[in-house]
């Protein structure tokens, strides 16, 4: 049994799709980010940056945060979405990486100036929207190349951006300018 500790942000959500996709038996705690429920003393001994999602795994007491571990972790668990073959699971990493390192930082960033305070900074939308809008390109001429992000194979980096990408609308982008990731994002 595994406990997931999250709220409904994409960070949060790729970890229960992934729990879902899996088929692990879980159970979901929801730590409410907006009444500050991630700075309790309980949720810092298992996620000590206090940031969602994290999990604690019965099966062995393991307790680990960060999304993108979380994902590797369970992946390798059930020995699903995330390839053994040196080449392949290189190329999900990477995608998940990209995800981690760039795509949802950037879009977060999106998020906050033009979704929640819109008119704040004008050179910050700016700066973050040319970037989301960089970022979506790269997406969009990958998965022009392939059926998904690393490949012919579904894999753990597709559930990694597709929350991200499922918010398109909170960060302006048209996703008639972006086929290849419009058919990724209605398939998923």
């Amino acid at each position: 049994m595994i406990n997931l500790y999250t709220w409904t942000t994409p960070n949060g959500r790729k970890v229960s799709i992934l729990l879902e996709e899996l088929g692990l038996d879980y159970a979901a705690h929801a730590v409410d980010i907006t009444k500050d429920e991630q700075f309790r003393p309980e949720f810092l001994a298992i996620s000590p940056n206090n940031k969602i999602p994290a999990i604690v795994d019965h099966d062995n007491g393991l307790s680990l945060f960060e999304s993108g571990a979380i994902m590797i972790y369970l992946a390798d668990k059930a020995g699903r979405l995330l390839p053994t073959e040196q080449e392949a699971r290189a190329a999900t990493l990477q995608w998940l990486m990209w995800q981690m390192g760039g795509f949802g930082p950037i879009l977060g960033q999106l998020h906050f100036f033009r979704k929640y305070n819109k008119g704040l900074s004008d050179v910050s939308e700016n700066r973050f929207g040319a970037e989301a809008e960089r970022l979506y390109g790269v997406l969009d001429r990958q998965l022009g190349r392939s059926a998904y992000v690393a490949g012919d194979e579904y894999s753990i980096a597709d559930i990694a951006i597709w929350p991200w990408a499922s918010r398109h609308d909170w960060q302006g982008m048209d996703m008639a300018r972006l086929p290849n990731v419009r058919r990724w994002y209605r398939e998923l």
